[in-house]
């Protein structure tokens, strides 16, 4: 290249699916039917009727969005990935949805009810991870609901589909970030083996 000394590579550029387009159709081929799915059913039972909702890192939007419209909520989404976008768009075509990183979506330029993040934000750097937090927040109106998954251990691993790391801050520190991003962490569950075995943190922003 023009420019170039020999030997000089450009850096590749970033991946803002945290390696999850590159495995797309992988992911949607092995993605658990079960995992997530009582606690969203629950929690989405808990808001009121016709809510707005987001779905950061949707996916493909199965099975979990699914769950949140089946409830009858105002449902948008946005994920990084854009085959999985693209197949998003074909199973709820009248749905609004944004492909671009969550670390520096707009989330549509106004405020939601609650915000839902399953299986996302252990994918990021702990940097990431509390901007992602604070602007979810800024994303929330008043008394907004938040619903992200993330272990309730400190420690690192490696995606078993990418090979990436993910990061898990855990319980303690999951709870100063929230709490200096304008939320109250209200509830957490932990999902059964046999449905995946993954941790919950449920959170509200403000005092209400």
């Amino acid at each position: 290249m023009p420019g170039m000394r020999p030997h000089e590579r450009r850096p590749l550029p970033e991946d803002p699916s945290n390696g999850y387009e590159a495995v797309a159709e992988e992911f949607m081929a092995v993605r658990s039917k079960t995992s997530g799915l009582a606690v969203v059913q629950k929690w989405a039972a808990s808001l009121p009727p016709a809510s707005s909702v987001v779905d950061v890192g949707a996916g493909y939007g199965e099975p979990l969005t699914s769950v949140l419209v089946d409830e009858g909520l105002a449902v948008s989404a946005i994920d990084a990935a854009p085959t999985m976008v693209a197949e998003f768009r074909r199973r709820f075509p009248g749905l609004e949805v944004a492909c671009e990183p969550a670390e520096r979506s707009r989330f549509f330029n106004r405020k939601f009810d609650a915000v839902m993040a399953i299986g996302l934000i252990f994918l990021m750097p702990e940097d990431k991870q509390r901007e992602l937090i604070r602007r979810i927040s800024g994303a929330l109106k008043n008394g907004g609901r938040l619903l992200f998954s993330a272990p309730w251990q400190v420690g690192t691993w490696k995606d078993v589909l990418t090979g990436k790391a993910s990061w898990s801050l855990g319980t303690e520190e999951y709870g100063r970030v929230l709490a200096h991003s304008g939320f109250r962490l209200i509830d957490e569950h932990d999902e059964p083996a046999h449905q995946g075995g993954t941790h919950y943190y449920e959170a509200q922003k403000g005092s209400v």
